[in-house]
Order: structure tokens, then C-alpha cells, then sequence
């Protein structure tokens, strides 16, 4: 109640006489209110009635006041004159007289329905609006009239009146409308709280006592909550907009708080949440049943053409969905389901069980937005949308992931901070489970808002409700599916989801699924998506790792274990992409490795200025400054931590990134100087060249871009723009002799010069790749003196990757290396072994630094005394051996005196040799790099020679004990003896200068090493060595082989038996033989130092057990085929003939049957390599053309027929090979020879008549050909050929001889004839005219891109590679034929070891696979295929009964090599043998070296 106003003495007294008299008191008011007619009150009189009449109403009580004295004046104040007064005072204070008559009179208002209709008008109409000026002169009478209805309840009279629901709508528009609108005092002054706590009473109240609310009423409350939505709320404020989208960054103009509006509808709901509750149904309800209704009234169609629109492309059958009314109105009414479930969740407890139904709803949109209300309901995230994502910042220092808890935790902001109130899956379990269910969804659209929906449950523990251990860990389950589903929207939906997580929340949540090594785990499986086919998905994927692991970092190098299971294997996934090739993703790969994982700017600290005129700054303890060098540390600590925690194949990317910015340097240096020259378009001469030099760079530089034509108009607007102080930055960049500062310095200055001229949009895109390429980051100067330091240490366990780089810089950067050689040099010297004192752990590493180093300056090496007698000392005492190596090669290197040191080093390193004594090891280690490096005298060769074969080699070796292992990691001293023993053999052989003979010195090394082959490493005449030593000592010899083959007389040596033989070490029984053997083979491969023949080893994997091995061969050999293809070159199309003969000469070979069958897997596995739709015709041929000549080695009618039934079985795979692809295989129009040596011409015609007309292979065996060759391409491509059924109905039949087409042969570019007659020569068949083949070039690039530098390199400082800019030109020209697809359009890897390695694809079977687009194979026009036979071959027809296939499965299966039974042939060689899985040699073990 009011308090009592100040009233006159005389009218205290009157009232307590009649108080006193008759226990009720009368109004004493006796005024008229309404004038006569012709004669009004004045407003002045009328004003100070009112006033008079208010303080005594106001005085009186309810149960003290007379009634009846009351009911005149009621019915004036109900006057028109005065409610409808224009005065604004009057109608104030007529007002308070008002609600103190229903205060007086309650509960019965002394008013008809007509003057309470016209009281309310007035109070709704103009009291409450009024209420929004608290500067009004009469807001004291308005508040009253306010306060008196809510306290009085008086408001429920508005229900007596008819037809209220107006009036009803309108009370509650203005109440919601005073308290959302800005105060209208013009001094500012904000509404008083007891406003909005008045009106929820008043509100409350009517919602209490009213049988029901109009549904408008219902309409307006709930609008109330869509106020938490600032896209609403802005749009709102802007008069005459529509559709104006929302900075949701500028969170500063956002709400902190929930608007008067906002709490006034919340409180109203949780007040009376029964009523509300049905009332909210009611509303729901209609809204949602117009909508089904809408949707269920539209016919359906189908759609002919896939729709643009993302759901248009889920869903080609159904509904064609609401009106965009009717979708509005539905997404709003979702819209508020997600905030009332924040704020009144009582409210919807009739509505949740019937929203479920929407989730099997057929109409896509419904479907969609239940999916996602039922996913923010349960996240706690209302209409205002989830939480802004957290920022994470790898350049940061201090990084993000040492922040602590506290540091991270968010401020809580009533719009965005998810807030559920209940635990949503205990108290609405069916639902939850119906929403579960959407993960299985048939579209595509639904499933990306249900991972999108989970990850926000995941990252707000369900709106901070929790969720139990159980239901987490099957959550965190479905979640990671949602990342390898078949459809790339829900696997960027997962990605996008997982990016607003906080970095704690990541190793937390999601690393309690497990970590990034384990498959089908959350951060596996994001991990894998960088190698996705869709670019958005790796894009996203790529970008979101690596920042990621640069936020986590910090965590790392504070020795995190927890972070370091979970997070370090990410650059190794991110570098490996570099495998595929893909142009897009090598320049995505730069953009995360200088973005993310090496920021350009971390860390973001300046060094404190020097106060002494030094370029280093002194730290600064009171403002916690860091000098240049410490910062320079903080960098280089953050790259060691990268390089250790790379894999083999990862560092290979991350060496050969860095070793190429040295070619990079060259190329760009040549396009600034053509840029000069052109000068803008204004050339005083030569103009023609400049312009055609130019136009070759540009195109060389666009090719490395997926978007070539976009990059070539780039870089022409840069060289028109000619702005030479670009230049002059670009060359900064790049110059050795510039720190980190000046490179990142110019950098940044080139960035803001390109933004700033105009149109450039897209150059600095373009141009930022290419100097992320040729600037000198990684190995930069300023780097160099941390490495050093911490190679010393071992701080944090980094020496060996500081050593790795060291050697790197020495090797490939040695510019930047110079400034800090002397100073490693000094530690060497000081470091030097004795007699009796050791040298230091890592002396072996910075001698091997140095020894690169020194091959390519030899003059920057000190030449003073001291460090000449030290690398004396290394080499003659050094430990491990490779230390003396290391040491001669410096000395042979640098050394002024040369043949004074390698004659007195061969004389200490022989005199009183003595096996087992006297640093024999390190002495035989020096003599081998001697022989190789050094001057030497006969019969210093002969001695050493000597000791070699005599003290070492001849040497009784262990013999065989019961219980040994198969292999030995690390070989023991009689082991690594022999192993050096034979590498001062193989040098010696390797040094012999070009014009002295060979072949008595090659004799005894090839005698020894074929040796060591054929037996199985066994030199003991007893045969009963010991097991581990024969398995090292067959791979060194197998090695051994491989490098003399690089040298083009020596390969001449290996006749065609021996090479036979040495391509059976790629089925040895021993994992770490075949690995070594084949990762060798395939390096020198990769480096054109092998001729071709080499690659038929490749083909003997097809039984190899370990998968890696395998899949990195085929890897290999693919990124050569494509670099081949580039260059028009059909090396390994004419490699099958060399194949073929090979599986002839196989000692596992047989003509029964199932052998054949077995040998089906080889050709298949040459065929998954090399064939595509273009080249098959070729190797068809070359089968062919196999049949038309005869064995050369065996000089057998058997060998002969070996390789008739290899060709035949050849062609037979091949036809189907084509058939089931879907290609159309035309003859090859070309003309080759085959190989002489392994093949020779036919005695006659009549001879070779005879071979092509009979049928070399029996039914049997071509009866179940059909489905070995389709199960070997159901391993290659990700959906069944079987489900393409259609495409192959065609019989298929015997073709007859293909005819050329008349059309002119394609241009093929194959190497030059040869001069000499051996192996490699031609041979030509009476059969058909042949084309040449010839063994490749072996030029080397001096460029090594992707090629792991081993201690080969180091052995070699004497040879000068030839050509060098043919090689670069090459380099520079090679691109990928088939543009980085196999033949089913999937990405595949490119080996790395390739120095050329071109744009390729992953090979098939990759994850990637799941996620191709199943599209059937194309018919193309085949030539019809009679019944004529094809040099006796014909295959069985369609509708035949196909036999099952003889490998894979079958009952008894035939023992063969890699894999299969142990069998002992009777010369003793194990052959089809069970492989032995241990552990391989690692390249430092590989003493081949």
C-alpha cells in the first residue's frame, strides 16, 4: 500500500470522529470532476481535484472505506472528459484515482464493462507507454498506477471485460516494449529496476487468473526470447533493413547481459510453468502442424539433374519442401525451443516428446532443423548460437598450451555461454536416443548437422549438465565415424566442429579417444583427412592440425608426455602429403609449415636494444627482455622439436623442402635479372629473347600451381610492374649472409608493398608460395649457433636432430655454413682421440658435417698443423669406425699434401695389422675411404688388398649356435670387420680410373660379393656360420653390387646369371634384407644411377608380406612412370619384356598349372604400376614380342618354352586387365627391339610360325584367370567391380592380330642407340620390326631433391656430376603426364627418393578411397573380337564357369617366395621362403654405405 500523503490537521481530526462514530470512513471529497455543459473545469482546477481526491483515496484503507460514498466519484472518474483527457497530468492522476477505486471496491469494480474497457485503453495506452521517459514530470503517478495493479492484482479485471484479447495483446506489446526500447529522458536517465520487477508481477498475475491467453499473447512472450539472438536483435534496430547480416566478430557491440525484455518473459514462464507449458504446446504446435501440413500438401517429384543446393543434392526423391514462410516460421519456433530449454525448460515438457517425430519426418528441412534444436538443447546453446571460437595462435609466446585452466576459462556471457539447466539424456531418454539415431541418416546433410551438433555436446560436456563416462567415450565413437564418412559435408561438418574446441579441450575430450598413432581414433582420423580427395576437407584438415601442434609445441618442449603421445606425429602427417604430389596441397603444405608449424613471426618478441653499440642486446631482468640470440634459440628449439618428432619418410619431405631452396635461389635469381631486363615493357634490345626467357620462367613457376593460368597472369603483372625494390627484397630473402630478422623483415615490407599497389588481389597469394620456397628460413644463419650448441648438449634430447641438420646445412646449404665451420673445427681439434683416449660421442656427427662441408669448400677448412694431425688422429683412433672414414674423407679433401697423407696414413693403417687389436676396426674403415678417395701406390693396393682377404675375409667366421636370432641390429666387430673388409674391395674397384683395365681387379670383388649372394651370405666352406652374420653379409654383397652397377664398365661386369641372381635378395627370407635391398635399389633408381633392367626387381614383390615395403615400391614406381611419361620416354613399358625373362630364369618357376597362376601376381603387380589406358597397348606388344624370340642366356629349348608361356599368359592378362578397366586397347604403331643378351633372333621363319600359332598355356590355367585379375582390382579400387556388372557383358573372345590404325605414330622420345653390344643391346625377332630400348641415362642432377643423402654422397667428393644444366632444365621441365591420377582417378603417392618426383597420386587402396565418388566405368569402343586366335592363345567365354582363383584361398597352396612354405632345393638355397619378421637394419646401421 501506498504510504499516506500529508494531509491537513483539520481533516486527521473530522475522519477520526467519524472513524470513531460509525467504524467506516466516507470520502470527504465532495468536488465535481466533469464540468457542465458550456462552463469545463480549468486544467489547473481539474489538476489540483485530482490531486486532493488521490491523497485521501490513497489514505483510506480497503476494509475501513464506506463503499457507497465512493460511487459518485467512481463514475466521474470514469468520465470520457477525463480518461480521454488531452492533458497529460489529468489523465495521470485520474489514473491513480482509478486504481485506488479498484483497490477500494475490490473485488468488485464499480465500473460497466464499457468504462473498465475505456479505464484499461487508457492505462495501456497512455500510462504504460509513458513509463519509458523517467524524466516525464508525472513518472511518480505513472509508477503508482503501475505499482497499485500488480500489488492490488487489479489487472485481472481486464478479463471481465468482452472481448479483451486486444486489449490483453496490447498490455503485453507495451510492457515488452517499454523495458526492450531506449529511455527517452533526455538526460540519459535508465528505467528503474522497480519497473521491470512491477510489470513481471502485473504480467504474472493476468497469465494466473486468465483462462486462457490469445495466441498473439503467446506469440509476444516468446519473441521476448529470441532477444538473446543479436542477429535479431540488431536487424531489429534497423529501421527499413532487411536481411543485414551481422559481424558476429564485433563482440563488443553484443550484450553482456540478458535485456529487462528477455528476464521479464523468463520469469513470467518459471513463475506459472504449468500454464505456460500448455500455452507454449499450444503454440508449437500449431506452428509446427502448419508446416508438416504446408510440406504434406506439396506433390513429389523427382529431381532429373543434381541441384546446386546442398540439400537439393542429399535428397532426390521426396518432398520439394515448405514455402519460405513456412520455414521461417518453423526455424524461428526452433529458434526459441533452443533458448527456452536454456531458461524455462519446464515449459517444453510437452513438447519435446512430440518434437522426436520430426527426426523420421520424410521432408528434409523438418528433419534438418530438429537435428540440430535437438543438438543445441542438449549442448545448452541457445538462440544466440555457440560460443566464439577460441583463437588458437601458434606464433604465440608463451604458447596457449601452457596457459593454465584458469588462464583459459571463459567469461561467462548470457548469450553464448552454453548453459543446460538439466541433464537433457536422463531426463528426455527417448528422445536423446531417436536423436543418436541421426547419425545413420540417408542424407549426407543431416549427418553433417548431427557431427556438427555432437562436437558442441563434446566441447560443452552437454551445457555443463555432464555426461557419464560411458556415453562420453560412445559419443567421442560416433564422432570420429563422422570424420571418414562417405560424403565430404559431413567430414568438414566434423572438421569444422573440432576447430571450435579449445586446445585443453582437445587433450582432454577428444585425446581420450585415443591418441594420433591409433587408428579409427578422433585425431587419427583428422589426422588422415589431409590426404583427402575434396580439397575443402584437407584444406580445412591441414590448416587445423597444424595450428594444432604449433599451439601444443610449448606443451612439448616442457617434456608434456600426454601432449607429445597425442600431438607429435602431425608434421610427419602434414609433410607426408608431399607423397601424393598434388599441386594444390605442396602449396598448402607450404603455407601450414611457415603459418603454423614454423610461423614467420614467432616469437612475437623484439629484442631488447643495445645500450652499448653491439648488435646483441643484453637481456633486460627488470623488463624480462630477450636478446637476439635467445630469441633466435626459442626458434631454433621449436624446429629441432619438429625434425625429432618426424618419421623416416616425413624428414625425407622436410630435407629435400629445404635442400631445394638452394635450386630455388638459382631459378629466382634468373627471373629477377629477366625482370630487369624487361624493365617494364621498355627494352633498348633483344627484346624477342628476354620476352621468350621470361615466358619460360613464368610458365615454370605457374606449373607448380594447381591454377596455372592465375599464377602466370600474377607473376606478369609483377615483372610490369617492375619495382626494383621488390627485387632487392626478394634477394634479401634468399642472400646466405642474411639473419632471420632481415629475411622475415623483408618479407613482411613486400607483403604491405604488394597489398598496397593496385590490383594485385591475387599476387601476394602467389608470390607469398614462391618466396616461402627460395627465402632462407629453416636453415637460416642466424640458426646455426643454436643447432651447434644443442648438438653439444643434448638439452631436451635434440643432439641427433641438430646433428641431422648440420650435416644437412654442410651438405646442401654450405654458404650458411661458413660462418660457423671454424668454430666446429675447434671442437673437433680439441676432441681428437689418442691411443689411450676416446674421441667424444658425437665427434662422428660433426665430422660428417664437416666432411660434406668440405667437399664443397675445401678451402674454407683450417690447412694450420694442428687440425691436419687431429683428423690423423680420427682417422687412426676414431670411434665408430665411421669416424676415420669421415676424417680421411676431410683430409683427402682439404688437405694441402694429399698423397703424403694417404701414403703415411696406408702405412700406420698396415704395419702390424693384427685382427682384433690395435683399432683394427677404425684402421680398416680409413683404408677403405683411402682406397676410394686417396693417391695410392700398387703395391700399397696390394697390401691392403691383401690384409683385406687374407686377415679378414678368409677369417674362420662364428659358426652357428642353437637359439640365435635370425638377424643382429647392431653387428658385432667380426661382422662389421668383414663388412669394411669388403667395402676396401668394392672402393678399390670404384677408383680405378677410366682408362686403366678392370677386369682382373673386378674378378675377385664380384667373385666374393656373388658369393655372398648366391649362398646366402655364407663364405665358411663348412656352411655353418652363423645365421645373423650371413643374413648382413648377403645384403652388404647385394648393396655392394647395386653401387657398382652405377658405374656403367662395372655394370657391364654383372652378366645377366648374376643379375638373375641378385634379384632373388628381394625375395631373401629376412625382412631387413629385402627392406635394405629394395630401399637401396630404389634410391639409386630414383637417382638415374642404375640402367633400366634394374626396375624388373621391383616387379618380385608381388608375395612381399610387409605391406609398407610393398606399397612404398609400387609408390616408387608410379612417380617414376609418371616422371617418364612426362618426358615421352617408354623405359618401363619395355622393362616387361626384361620382367618376363626374369620369371623365366626364376629358380621358383614351374610349367604346372598352379605355378602359373602364382606368376599371374607379378604381372598384375607390373601392371597395378605402369599400365594406364594410353601405354597399354605398348606393353602388349612387348608381350608379343617376347613370343617372337629366343632365350640368350640358357641357350635351352625349356628356356624358350618358359618364355613362350609367359608371354601368352602375359597377353591373356593384359585383355582382361583392359577389358575390366573399361579400356579400348589399340595396336601399338610403333617399332621395338628387345634386349640382346637375355633374348637372341630365331633360327628361322618358319620357326617363329610355329611358336605364335601354338597355344603355349593350357585351359586349366586360363579358365580362372578372369577372377584372379578382378580380385586384384577390387584391391584397387574402392567399389566392387562386380557392382558394374552392366559394363561388362560383352563376350570376351580371342583378338585377332590388331592392325595399326593409318593414322601417324605418336611422337616417342627413347634414348640414343649405344655403341657398345652387351646385355643392353638389340635383338630383333623374325616375329615383327621392334623399336630399340636402351638403358637410361646415368647424369646426375647436383640437385638432390627427395633423395635421403647417405654416406654415398660423402664417398664421392672427386666426381663432378655431368651436364649439370641439362639437369637443371630437365628439372625445371618435368611435369606430371597424367596430372596426378591413377588410373581410377585416385590420389597416390610419389616416392620421394625420386630427385625428378613429379605431380603423381596416391596409389589405390588408401584411405582416401572411401570417399571417391562411385561413378560406373565408361564404355568405350572396343575393336570387335572374332574367334581367330592370337598366337595359340584363346579365353574362355563370359558364360563360362570361371574356376576359382589359384592364389588367395586355396585349399593347397603352392610354397613360393615371400611369404610361403620353406623349401629346400637341392643346391641348398632356401627358396619360397617363410619371410622372417624382424626388425630392419636402419640406414645408420648400413655399414654398405
Amino acid at each position: 500500500m501506498a504510504t499516506r500523503s500529508r494531509r491537513s490537521a483539520a481533516t486527521e481530526v473530522m475522519e477520526e470522529e467519524e472513524e470513531e462514530e460509525g467504524g467506516l470512513v466516507k470520502l470527504q471529497f465532495n468536488d465535481s470532476l466533469v464540468g457542465r455543459p458550456g462552463k469545463p473545469i480549468s486544467v489547473g482546477d481539474l489538476l489540483r481535484r485530482l490531486q486532493e481526491l488521490s491523497q485521501e483515496l490513497r489514505g483510506m484503507e480497503q476494509e475501513e472505506a464506506e463503499r457507497d460514498s465512493l460511487l459518485s466519484v467512481a463514475k466521474e472518474l470514469a468520465h470520457h472528459n477525463l480518461v480521454l483527457h488531452k492533458d497529460g497530468g489529468v489523465r495521470a492522476w485520474t489514473a491513480c484515482c482509478i486504481v485506488d477505486m479498484f483497490r477500494l471496491c475490490a473485488p468488485d469494480a464499480p465500473y460497466t464493462a464499457s468504462q473498465l474497457k475505456d479505464i484499461f485503453t487508457l492505462i495501456i495506452a497512455k500510462i504504460f507507454p509513458a513509463l519509458a521517459d523517467p524524466s516525464n514530470a508525472y513518472n511518480g503517478q505513472h509508477l503508482y498506477v503501475l505499482k497499485s495493479l500488480a500489488e492490488v492484482k487489479s489487472i485481472v479485471l481486464l478479463t471481465d471485460i468482452p472481448s479483451s484479447n486486444n486489449l490483453a495483446l496490447h498490455l503485453f506489446t507495451i510492457c515488452f516494449d517499454v523495458l526492450s526500447g531506449p529511455s527517452k529522458a533526455d538526460s540519459g536517465e535508465e528505467l528503474s529496476k522497480n519497473v521491470e520487477h512491477h510489470m513481471t508481477a502485473l504480467l504474472g498475475a493476468l497469465v494466473d487468473e486468465s483462462q486462457g491467453l490469445p495466441p498473439e499473447v503467446v506469440d509476444v512472450i516468446l519473441a521476448q526470447f529470441l532477444r538473446a539472438d543479436p542477429r535479431v536483435m540488431t536487424s531489429a534496430g534497423i529501421k527499413g533493413k532487411k536481411h543485414v547480416q551481422v559481424d558476429e566478430k564485433q563482440m563488443t557491440l553484443l550484450l553482456k547481459e540478458a535485456p529487462p525484455a528477455y528476464n521479464m518473459a523468463k520469469n513470467v514462464c518459471n513463475a506459472y510453468p504449468d500454464k505456460m507449458a500448455r500455452l507454449v504446446g499450444q503454440y508449437f504446435s500449431s506452428v509446427i502442424v502448419d508446416a508438416s501440413t504446408a510440406i504434406s500438401s506439396i506433390p513429389k517429384v523427382r529431381s532429373r539433374k543434381r541441384a546446386s543446393s546442398d540439400l537439393d543434392d542429399s535428397e532426390d526423391e521426396g518432398p520439394t519442401g515448405p514455402s519460405e514462410e513456412d520455414l521461417k516460421e518453423a526455424k524461428k519456433a526452433h529458434n526459441l525451443l533452443r533458448e527456452l530449454w536454456r531458461c524455462s525448460p519446464d515449459v517444453l515438457q510437452d513438447i519435446i516428446p512430440n518434437l522426436q517425430e520430426e527426426l523420421s519426418a520424410e521432408n528434409l528441412q523438418l528433419r534438418l532443423l530438429a537435428t540440430e534444436t535437438f543438438g543445441d538443447m542438449i549442448a545448452g546453446i541457445g538462440a544466440a548460437g555457440p560460443p566464439p571460437s577460441p583463437v588458437l595462435d601458434p606464433a604465440a609466446f608463451p604458447s596457449q598450451s601452457l596457459a593454465s585452466a584458469s588462464d583459459t576459462f571463459r567469461v561467462y556471457n548470457f548469450l553464448t555461454t552454453p548453459t543446460s539447466p538439466h541433464s537433457f539424456p536422463s531426463r528426455y531418454t527417448q528422445p536423446y536416443q531417436a536423436f543418436i539415431q541421426r547419425k545413420q541418416d540417408k542424407s549426407p546433410v543431416i549427418r553433417a548437422a548431427w557431427a556438427t551438433s555432437i562436437g558442441r555436446i563434446l566441447m560443452t560436456s552437454a551445457g555443463g549438465a555432464g555426461l557419464d563416462q560411458e556415453e562420453e567415450q560412445k559419443l567421442l565413437r560416433y564422432f570420429s565415424q563422422s570424420l571418414i564418412d562417405s560424403d565430404e559435408r559431413v567430414r568438414l561438418a566434423a572438421i569444422n566442429a573440432i576447430d571450435q574446441f579449445q586446445f585443453r579441450d582437445i587433450v582432454e575430450k577428444l585425446g581420450s579417444n585415443g591418441i594420433m598413432s591409433e587408428p579409427g581414433s578422433i585425431l587419427s582420423n583428422l589426422a588422415d583427412r589431409v590426404k583427402d580427395k575434396k580439397p575443402s576437407v584437407r584444406n580445412d584438415s591441414m590448416k587445423l592440425i597444424g595450428k594444432i601442434w604449433g599451439v601444443a609445441a610449448g606443451a612439448m618442449l616442457e617434456g608434456n608426455e600426454r601432449v607429445l603421445a597425442l600431438l607429435q606425429p602431425v608434421p610427419s602427417r602434414i609433410l607426408e602429403t608431399c607423397y601424393i604430389n598434388d599441386k594444390e596441397i605442396n602449396v598448402l603444405v607450404d603455407h601450414v609449415l611457415y603459418e603454423s608449424l614454423l610461423p614467420l613471426a614467432f616469437p612475437p618478441i623484439k629484442a631488447k636494444a643495445s645500450t652499448n653499440g653491439n648488435s646483441q642486446a643484453t637481456k633486460d631482468s627488470q623488463k624480462n627482455g630477450y636478446t637476439e640470440a635467445e630469441i633466435d634459440k626459442i626458434r631454433t628449439e621449436r624446429q629441432l622439436l619438429l625434425v625429432k618428432g618426424l618419421d623416416e619418410r616425413a624428414k625425407k619431405v622436410y630435407f629435400a623442402k629445404q635442400g631445394s631452396q638452394a635450386a630455388g635461389v638459382k631459378f629466382m635469381e634468373t627471373f629477377l635479372g629477366k625482370c630487369e631486363e624487361y624493365n617494364g615493357g621498355v627494352m633498348d634490345s633483344n627484346e624477342k629473347e628476354i620476352k621468350q626467357q621470361l615466358n619460360g620462367l613464368i610458365s615454370y613457376y605457374s606449373g607448380t600451381f594447381a591454377d596455372s593460368h592465375r599464377a602466370q597472369e600474377d607473376l606478369w603483372k609483377f615483372v610490369k610492374a617492375h619495382d626494383r625494390r621488390n627485387y632487392q627484397l626478394i634477394r634479401f630473402c634468399m642472400a646466405p649472409d642474411s639473419d632471420y630478422r632481415k629475411v622475415h623483415k623483408s618479407i613482411k615490407e613486400l607483403r604491405k608493398r604488394i597489398e598496397d599497389a593496385p590490383g594485385s588481389s591475387t599476387l601476394l597469394e602467389t608470390l607469398q608460395v614462391l618466396l616461402y620456397r627460395v627465402s632462407i628460413l629453416a636453415y637460416n644463419r642466424s640458426h646455426v649457433p643454436a643447432i651447434i650448441q644443442y648438438s653439444r648438449t643434448n638439452e631436451n634430447g635434440f643432439a641427433s636432430a641438430a646433428h641431422e641438420i648440420l650435416k644437412e646445412i654442410s651438405i646442401k646449404h654450405p654458404d650458411v655454413f661458413k660462418a660457423h665451420v671454424q668454430e666446429l673445427c675447434k671442437v673437433l681439434e680439441s676432441g681428437a682421440p689418442t691411443a689411450k683416449k676416446p674421441n667424444g660421442v658425437n665427434a662422428v656427427d660433426d665430422l660428417k658435417a664437416c666432411s660434406g662441408f668440405a667437399q664443397k669448400f675445401p678451402a674454407e677448412l683450417p690447412k694450420d698443423r694442428k687440425f691436419v694431425q687431429s683428423m690423423i688422429s680420427f682417422a687412426l683412433y676414431g670411434s665408430p669406425p665411421k669416424a676415420a672414414k669421415h676424417a680421411v674423407t676431410i683430409l683427402m679433401s682439404s688437405a694441402d699434401k694429399k698423397e703424403m697423407h694417404a701414403k703415411d696414413l696406408i702405412s700406420k693403417c698396415t704395419k702390424g695389422f693384427e685382427y682384433g687389436s690395435g683399432h683394427y676396426l677404425t684402421r680398416l674403415a680409413a683404408l677403405s675411404q683411402i682406397m676410394l678417395l686417396g693417391p695410392k701406390d700398387e703395391e700399397d693396393v696390394d697390401e691392403v688388398t691383401e690384409i683385406a682377404i687374407s686377415n679378414v675375409l678368409q677369417r674362420e667366421p662364428p659358426k652357428t649356435t642353437a637359439g640365435e636370432p635370425d638377424w643382429m641390429d647392431t653387428p658385432d666387430d667380426d661382422l662389421t670387420a668383414k663388412i669394411w673388409a669388403l667395402k676396401i674391395l668394392v672402393n678399390r674397384l670404384r677408383s680405378i680410373p677410366a682408362d686403366a683395365p678392370i677386369a682382373e681387379a673386378a674378378t675377385t670383388v664380384y667373385k666374393f660379393l656373388m658369393k655372398l649372394v648366391t649362398k646366402e651370405g655364407e663364405l665358411s666352406e663348412t656352411g655353418d656360420s652363423s645365421a645373423p652374420h650371413k643374413a648382413r653379409l648377403r645384403l652388404v654383397a647385394a648393396q655392394f653390387l647395386l653401387k657398382l652397377s652405377c658405374t656403367r664398365r662395372l655394370d657391364n661386369l654383372l652378366n645377366p646369371t648374376s643379375f638373375y641372381s641378385l634379384a632373388t635378395v628381394a625375395q631373401d627370407p629376412h625382412t631387413p634384407v629385402r627392406t635394405g635391398f629394395i630401399n637401396k635399389l630404389m634410391k639409386y633408381l630414383g637417382q638415374s644411377r642404375l640402367s633400366s633392367r634394374f626396375f624388373s626387381i621391383m616387379f618380385l614383390l608381388a608375395y612381399e608380406p610387409e605391406l609398407s615395403l610393398k606399397e612404398s615400391a609400387i609408390t616408387f614406381v608410379r612417380s617414376q612412370r609418371a616422371r617418364m611419361a612426362a618426358r615421352k620416354e617408354t623405359t618401363l613399358e619395355q622393362v616387361f619384356a626384361r620382367l618376363v625373362s626374369l620369371l623365366a630364369h626364376h629358380p621358383d618357376f614351374d610349367t604346372d598349372p598352379e605355378s602359373l597362376q602364382d606368376s599371374v601376381q607379378y604381372i598384375l603387380l607390373y601392371l597395378k604400376c605402369v599400365a594406364t589406358s594410353e601405354n597399354l597397348s605398348l606393353i602388349y606388344h612387348v608381350a608379343q614380342r617376347v613370343k617372337g624370340v629366343a632365350d640368350g642366356i640358357s641357350n635351352n629349348v625349356e628356356a624358350d618354352e618358359r618364355l613362350y608361356m609367359l608371354s601368352d599368359l602375359s597377353q591373356a592378362v593384359i585383355r582382361l586387365w583392359e577389358e575390366l578397366n573399361g579400356w579400348s586397347m589399340q595396336a601399338w604403331p610403333g617399332k621395338l627391339k628387345l634386349p640382346a643378351g637375355i633374348f637372341k633372333a630365331l633360327e628361322s621363319h618358319e620357326r617363329a610360325q610355329e611358336i605364335a600359332n601354338k597355344n603355349w598355356v593350357d585351359e586349366e590355367v586360363t579358365d580362372g584367370l578372369e577372377a584372379i585379375v578382378r580380385n586384384s582390382l577390387r584391391g584397387k579400387k574402392r567399389k566392387s567391380l562386380a557392382d558394374h556388372n552392366a559394363n561388362f557383358k560383352k563376350k570376351l573372345k580371342t583378338p585377332a592380330n590388331p592392325k595399326p590404325k593409318p593414322k601417324a605414330p605418336k611422337s616417342v622420345r627413347t634414348p640414343k642407340k649405344k655403341s657398345r653390344r652387351n646385355d643392353d643391346s638389340d635383338v630383333e625377332g623374325d616375329a615383327e620390326p621392334s623399336s630399340e630400348i636402351t638403358r637410361r641415362s646415368v647424369r646426375k642432377s647436383t640437385t638432390k631433391s627427395y633423395v635421403e643423402l647417405s654416406d654415398d654422397e660423402d664417398e664421392e667428393p672427386m666426381q663432378q656430376p655431368q651436364n649439370a644444366e641439362e639437369e637443371d632444365q630437365e628439372s625445371a621441365e618435368d611435369t606430371d603426364a597424367d596430372g596426378g591420377k591413377d588410373d581410377n582417378g585416385h590420389a597416390r603417392d610419389v616416392n620421394m627418393d625420386d630427385a625428378d618426383a613429379e605431380p603423381g597420386a596416391e596409389e589405390p587402396g588408401s584411405e582416401d578411397e572411401l570417399y571417391a565418388d562411385p561413378k560406373p566405368i565408361e564404355q568405350k569402343e572396343t575393336r570387335t573380337r572374332g574367334g581367330k586366335r592370337s598366337n595359340g592363345v584363346s579365353l574362355p567365354s563370359r558364360s563360362k564357369k570361371l574356376s576359382s582363383p589359384a592364389v588367395n584361398g586355396k585349399a593347397k597352396q603352392k610354397p613360393k617366395a615371400n611369404g610361403k612354405a620353406l623349401a629346400k632345393k637341392p643346391n641348398g638355397r632356401a627358396t619360397r621362403a617363410t619371410a622372417k619378421t624382424v626388425i630392419p637394419a636402419s640406414d645408420d646401421d648400413d655399414l654398405s654405405d
